[in-house]
Order: structure tokens, then sequence, then C-alpha cells
């Protein structure tokens, strides 16, 4: 669907509760416009032309949190402890997304712990935000293929419940079928510090997947689980690809040979993860997809790296995962920067200037937008804009999520 052709939501995220106590309420920036982001310029054909190629192709965002932070981030702590992520409704009806892979809280669940990756918050989350969708007409929870089709098809925006490690499922390997029925298709084995999977990119070492990760890999393989690298380190993300029957992806990421950070990924690891069928896709997190053409953070420099990773691994391996929100995603980051390893990482090998946020790619409501204005712009085919909007995404679903087929081995 265009971008204004999605089903019109006034709906407010919790607004079926009645005010009271236990029920507290925050003020949050506009979903769009909170700052003058750029909007790539081009001319009112090439408009209509990114315009038609969002309605007829299936944009799909590989990582995103399509929800709302506080206005005074100051309260992000306090705000996590409501147990109540805030979904950007408006934001979303205009950002000609089909399909959102939905990051939830991941390592800012602090419901209960300060420590974070708790069971009893990410079941708490899961619930909580299907509950809010379950209460309005504009994005549905999604399980297949199928159901992520018809929600295109009805103007609406698919939402697939994503975590962002496994963390929380601790040495209970059951627990992946339990996330699995709540409605989990997609899950990161590790995020950057490690846990009883293997290592993470925050480890100063990483001795690979281990014996206990081998069965996470396989009983997501047999559940039909989306298996996500994005965050763990390099050995362990080469031995999950390798144990993998199944693509495998690296759902939010860039380069390394491109910007020399740890939390961009290896050429051989991009390779690795392609050639068994698997995807990259790119990120915009502030101050991630650097390029020494573009140190200073905004769409130029993120689409260098999908230059970069569409020359390395080919067009039909690249994707767009952007993780970005409704809200100061910078300050977020220096308010969680524990839980979600920022300083912990070995630093660029470059220096680069800090932004105020990512310019063209600053929250949800424009990335693909910009995006397809930008390979509008720059020469690319129809084809090949429809295979990174989101085809290579539903190409490697296809072959990963079960249908009802005899390929499970339970």
């Amino acid at each position: 669907m265009r971008t204004d052709d999605k089903i019109p939501s006034r709906y407010r995220s919790y607004q079926y509760l009645r005010a009271g106590p236990g029920l507290e309420e925050f003020e949050f920036p506009p979903e769009t416009g909170r700052v003058p982001s750029l909007v790539v310029a081009v001319s009112p054909a090439q408009e209509q032309r990114v315009q038609q190629l969002l309605d007829s192709e299936f944009v799909i965002s590989l990582h995103d949190h399509p929800t709302r932070r506080p206005a005074d981030v100051t309260q992000a702590r306090h705000y996590r402890r409501q147990g109540r992520d805030v979904t950007g409704y408006a934001g979303l009806s205009v950002s000609g997304m089909d399909l959102v892979f939905d990051g939830l809280m991941n390592g800012t669940c602090l419901i209960t712990s300060t420590a974070g990756w708790k069971w009893t918050d990410t079941i708490h989350d899961l619930g909580m935000r299907q509950c809010d969708l379950d209460h309005q007409d504009l994005a549905v929870p999604v399980r297949s293929v199928a159901a992520a089709r018809a929600a295109k098809q009805a103007g609406q925006i698919g939402i697939v419940m994503t975590l962002e490690a496994c963390t929380a499922i601790e040495n209970e390997v059951d627990r992946l079928d339990v996330l699995y029925g709540l409605g989990v298709r997609s899950c990161g084995l590790v995020y950057s510090d490690g846990n009883q999977v293997g290592g993470g990119l925050a480890e100063p070492s990483d001795a690979g997947l281990t014996r206990f990760g081998r069965r996470v890999v396989q009983r997501m393989n047999d559940l039909g689980m989306l298996i996500d690298l994005a965050h763990a380190g390099d050995q362990t993300t080469l031995d999950a690809i390798s144990a993998s029957d199944v693509p495998t992806v690296i759902s939010h990421a860039g380069a390394r040979g491109l910007w020399p950070s740890a939390r961009m990924k290896p050429d051989n690891v991009i390779t690795a993860c392609t050639r068994a069928g698997g995807l990259i896709g790119i990120e915009a997190a502030p101050h991630t997809t650097l390029s020494q053409a573009h140190p200073r953070h905004s769409i130029d420099s993120v689409m260098d790296h999908f230059e970069y990773c569409a020359d390395l691994a080919g067009i039909d391996h690249v994707a767009f995962g952007p993780d970005t929100n409704f809200g100061d995603h910078v300050a977020w980051h220096r308010q969680f920067a524990r839980e979600l390893s920022a300083g912990k990482e070995p630093p660029p090998a470059r220096h680069y200037t800090e932004v105020a946020f990512v310019d063209g790619m600053e929250n949800p409501s424009e990335t693909f937008p910009n995006i397809a204005r930008w390979l509008v712009l720059h020469g690319y085919s129809d084809q090949e804009i429809g295979k990174v909007l989101g085809g290579n995404v539903l190409r490697v679903l296809d072959s990963v999520w079960y249908k009802n087929s005899s390929r499970g081995h339970l």
C-alpha cells in the first residue's frame, strides 16, 4: 500500500483502559516531524514511481521498534517499569510498510529486574503488546506468510513478534516452543553479551556456538522460527549458519569492510550467511552504519552499506532492518547504555561526528519512502527495488517459516 492508503488510525495505545490509579500517563513527542529530517529530493514523476512501488511491492522492515519514547527521556526507566510499550500507530499508517519485524523491548525490558532479559518480563511484554494490537485495526500480529499477505491486501500492517536474543529461555529449550505459541516468529541467538547459546559481539572473545546453542538452532529449525544473528559474535554466527538446516538472517547490521566497528559484520560472515540462502538487513540506528565517505550518519552512509553488501553478496541477499523508533533514539541509547551494551564493544577505528538524529532515517514513518526515493534517484530498476524492499525477505520466510509441511522433525 502507498503511504497514504493504509487504514487511517485514530486509536491511541491502551485507550481501552479507564484512567485511574495504576495507569500512568506519559507525554510523547510527535510521531512524525519531531525533527527536520531530510526528505530525499526527487522529481514529481519519480515520486509517483516511488508511491507506485510502495503500493505494488511487499515492503518489509526486517527489524524496527515501532513504538514511542517519552518526551522526557529521563523517565525512560520508570516508563519501562510500567510494562506498556506504546505503539506509534499514526506514524505506522504513513510508513509505507506492509510487514514489520518488531523487536519489542529487548534489552530494555526491565519490568521486574534491572538486568533485563527475564522470562516473566518477556512474556509480559509479548502479551501486553498483542492485547493493545487486538483493540485496533491498523496493525495486526502475523504468524505466517499467508497472514502477512492477507494483511497487506486488507490495507493493514503485519507485525512479527521478534526477540533480539533467546537469553530469556535460560537453559530450557522447550521455552522456544512456548514463545512460538505466543507468536514469536524470529529470534536472535545472542545479544551483545554472551549467553548459554554462544558469544555476543561485545565479548572480548567468542568461542562460538555452545552444545546447548546447537540444540537451540535445531529446535528453531524444527519450529519454523527465523534465526537472527545480528548481535552474535563472529564465530557464533559462523557456527550457527553451518548448524542451521535453513537460511538465517542478519536482520540489522552493516559491513565492517566499510566501517571498522564490531557492530558491523566482516565480509566472510556476510558471505557465509548469504551463500547459505540468507540475507543481511541494513540498519540505521544512530552511529552504526557510518562510512568513510559519510562519517556523519545519514541516509547516504546507510546506503553506502547497502551498496557495499549488494556488491559483495548480490542484490538478492540484501534488505533493510532500520532499527528505528518514534522518539529521541540517541538519548534513549544514552539512558540504556549498559543494557544495550553501548560502550562495551570496541570503538570504531575511525573518527566520526555524533549526530542528534540520522538524517533521512529518523523514525519508522520515513525510512522506507526515503529508501525507495534514494533507489529510484540512483537508477535502480523496479525489479531490484522490489527485491530489497521486501521480496528477498519473503523468499527467506517461505523457506523457513512452518507451512503445515512435513519438514519438521517433531
